[in-house]
């Protein structure tokens, strides 16, 4: 089973998870991270970095965040490579917590 970025990260960033992964399976996009699945080992390393907790194992995953399942996977084949943290998204700390963002995802 892989991790899953879910809807906080959208116009967060925060890209500590990245720092730590071990298998650089994170992909960058313009206000958001995805994982690739069959990239990622399972390792639960990024988990407990990401400051905006919208990162779950597949398995432990909220059923209102099943769509990002995909949206990783498909996300990951045409977004580039990310390994080294960044600076976070501007607004990061006024979209922190806010539900439902997928309409704010650039692609």
């Amino acid at each position: 089973m892989a991790f899953i970025v879910t809807d906080n990260c959208i116009r967060c960033k925060y890209t500590d998870c990245v720092e730590v992964c071990p298998v650089d399976c994170f992909y960058e996009g313009p206000n958001f991270l995805v994982i690739n699945p069959d990239e990622c080992i399972d390792c639960a390393l990024c988990e407990p970095e990401c400051p905006a907790n919208a990162i779950f194992s597949e398995d432990e995953l909220p059923e209102n965040q099943e769509v990002y399942v995909e949206l990783n996977k498909d996300l990951a084949d045409v977004w580039p490579n990310i390994t080294e943290k960044k600076d976070a998204h501007p607004d990061a700390a006024t979209w922190d917590g806010i539900e439902d963002k997928l309409e704010h995802l650039e692609r």
